[in-house]
């Protein structure tokens, strides 16, 4: 079983000075620690989960691209990129450019957005959910088109790209992976089927989120994504099966906080639904005592086999 991170939280009090050491600090400790990926959000402003919409956020892709250049092995990629914040053609050169600069280690994760509160607070377009998830499917096209090296035009609904030119193209051989996230039935699973390599579910503690979360909701999620892959002659476990999971480790477990023991134990019951891979953020920012908690279980994880491995 993979274990990732997601930097998500920028809230350190020493202030905004010295948010470029600490993430640097984090992602070298990460890097060295064997975490498969280091993941960011795409949000301009902080969600409620993690504190108010004022607090410090960093862009998604500008963190990521800092990021490469202070690690070596770890991957990199955004939980998920919104689609109606960038143009599909600009957003494929994005990530190709940080494919090739960081040596290999890219990843796109896309979702069709959801957080109209900060689009209006920054003036983005934000159309209705039906086009948000055709431009999201559009996206998907143009992003797969780009990097099989096809530049012929490709006309959509809402995009039209007349010379779609990708040069460098990735390292990584056909592409990097895609990873869609979310967990509605009828479309996004749809297009996990039909077009991604991986599908990013919730998992967190009962009353932490305003989605339905719990083994019982991962494994109907799974089901249906494995109905989708039927319909579409898709092989469902060729689908890597990925799960964010807020956790907020300690030694001891005292305030509702959890041991490393106590996680591992979740995340082996997780592995057996099928989950492959678990991406793991804390409430609060990343701290050296935490983040060295959680890399101490990455050797017990990697020892368990998802069910369908």
């Amino acid at each position: 079983m993979r274990l990732s991170i997601a930097v998500t939280n920028f809230s350190w009090p020493d202030g905004s000075r010295t948010l470029g050491p600490r993430v640097s600090r984090i992602a070298r400790i990460a890097d060295q620690a064997g975490f498969h990926t280091l993941w960011t959000m795409d949000h301009l402003f902080q969600i409620s989960i993690n504190g108010p919409a004022e607090a410090d956020m960093l862009e998604c892709y500008t963190t990521l691209a800092y990021v490469a250049g202070q690690t070596e092995r770890i991957r990199l990629g955004v939980l998920v990129t919104a689609t109606p914040y960038r143009h599909p053609g600009v957003l494929v050169k994005t990530v190709t450019t940080l494919d090739v600069l960081s040596g290999g280690r890219a990843w796109l994760g896309l979702g069709a957005a959801w957080n109209d509160f900060e689009s209006k607070g920054l003036g983005i377009p934000f159309p209705p959910t039906a086009e948000r998830y055709e431009r999201l499917e559009e996206t998907l096209r143009i992003a797969r088109q780009m990097w099989a090296g096809d530049t012929t035009q490709f006309q959509g609904q809402h995009y039209l790209l007349e010379n779609p030119i990708n040069n460098p193209n990735t390292l990584q051989d056909p592409r990097p992976p895609i990873l869609i996230g979310g967990q509605g039935e009828r479309k996004t699973l749809r297009l996990v089927a039909e077009y991604a390599d991986a599908c990013n579910l919730f998992d967190a503690p009962p009353g932490t989120a305003h989605i339905p979360t719990g083994p019982d909701v991962l494994k109907h999620k799974l089901d249906v994504l494995a109905r989708h892959c039927e319909n579409v002659g898709r092989p469902y476990a060729e689908i890597e099966k990925t799960v964010t999971s807020h956790v907020s480790p300690s030694r001891d477990g005292r305030g509702g906080t959890n041991t490393p023991a106590e996680i591992v134990e979740h995340f082996a019951e997780l592995a057996a639904l099928g989950i492959d891979h678990a991406i793991v953020e804390t409430p609060y920012p990343w701290d050296e005592e935490s983040l060295d908690l959680i890399a101490g279980i990455v050797p017990e994880l990697k020892r368990i086999v998802p069910a369908g491995r």
